[in-house]
């Protein structure tokens, strides 16, 4: 599981989970999350995390989506 950017207290990940859609995840200790990348949309219940953090994380993968698509490209085109 390759990290793509760590920023703050947060690591951003992709896993190969088959045919999904382009997402991220996020982890930071024992906090977990996973974010759609088309709508930047919370993709599944996040464990750990409260909604103030929930919508800094959303700012950080849109401040960064384009590197964070870029990688994905680049991780899943190979």
């Amino acid at each position: 599981m390759p990290t793509i950017l760590r920023i703050k207290k947060y690591r951003l990940f992709f896993s190969n989970e088959g045919n999904e859609f382009p997402h991220i995840h996020i982890e930071s200790g024992k906090n977990y999350a996973k974010f759609w990348l088309k709508d930047v949309a919370l993709a599944k219940s996040s464990v750990g995390y409260n909604a103030k953090e929930i919508n800094e994380i959303r700012a950080i993968i849109l401040e960064n989506i384009n590197i964070i698509k870029d990688k994905w490209n680049e991780y899943f085109s190979s």
